[in-house]
């Protein structure tokens, strides 16, 4: 009889952990999902195919291209987003690279932290294998890729950061990717302490473009970012120079698909 009622003690016991643990996912789940970044009209707008833009759920995420695939051109693009941060909030930097014949991946990041899906860029990557990429991400999505970039630099061609930085865990300095720095003189999120400092993780040769009036959240498109600082450029126009500093540094590069290669 003692025996049985140890066991039902330990069962309710055990039940009762059980209920705790999926009750504390539960409320994580909920109070993680009212602070997450929510795109925009616009970035909704930008998320439909169209005549010049197919925009596809791939396994990880999504992907952009242009609809005429005869005019797509390296490198491929693979995007982290911010943490808290809807994917589809980039889709107006997406589009605009994919116009640009890009073929662009947003990776879709658990619980909307890149943390806790560093490696999303192993499906892109494995879609075009003999094709040349590059990776990125805004504000902590930049932060993670710059790690998957130190872990498999091999495949990829460089690393961008919109308003991001490469911690000491995705130090870049001895690797031989190219790196490209992109931040707005308006931002108040971007911790600029931590980013001078970190500029000693990069290679020498990064480049570094500072957008005039631009701000940390319109990198993407989901409104004001709290302790944010207002832009003094419209949203459009920092999506249009960041696509601009980002063809220059493919350009730089040198990329030229394997196909396009004088034999």
């Amino acid at each position: 009889m003692l025996k049985i009622r140890h066991k039902s003690l330990r069962f309710k016991i055990i039940l009762g952990a059980c209920l705790f643990i999926l009750l504390a996912l539960a409320s994580l789940f909920i109070y993680l999902n009212s602070v997450t970044y929510q795109p925009s009209e616009q970035a909704l707008s930008d998320f439909q195919s169209d005549s010049k833009v197919r925009v596809t759920e791939v396994k990880d995420g999504y992907k952009f291209e242009p609809t005429n695939d005869q005019q797509i051109k390296e490198p491929n693009i693979i995007f982290y987003p911010g943490g808290l941060v809807e994917p589809i909030s980039y889709s107006p930097l997406a589009r605009e690279l994919a116009k640009s014949g890009h073929r662009v991946y947003i990776a879709n990041m658990p619980l909307n932290f890149s943390f806790f899906g560093q490696n999303k860029a192993d499906s892109f990557l494995a879609e075009y294998p003999e094709e040349s990429f590059v990776i990125g991400g805004h504000s902590l999505g930049g932060v993670f890729a710059s790690r998957y970039a130190l872990e498999h630099s091999e495949k990829l061609k460089g690393v961008f950061f919109l308003a991001s930085y490469a911690d000491e865990d995705g130090a870049l300095k001895d690797t031989n990717l190219s790196a490209l720095q992109i931040t707005g003189t308006n931002d108040g999120v971007l911790n600029k302490k931590q980013w001078e400092k970190s500029k000693k993780n990069l290679p020498k040769d990064t480049a570094f473009v500072s957008i005039n009036g631009g701000n940390h959240g319109q990198f993407g498109s989901y409104g004001m970012q709290k302790g944010d600082h207002k832009p003094t450029i419209s949203e459009s126009k920092q999506i249009e120079t960041t696509v601009m500093a980002m063809e220059e540094w493919f350009m730089q590069m040198n990329i030229t698909p394997k196909d396009q290669i004088p034999k």
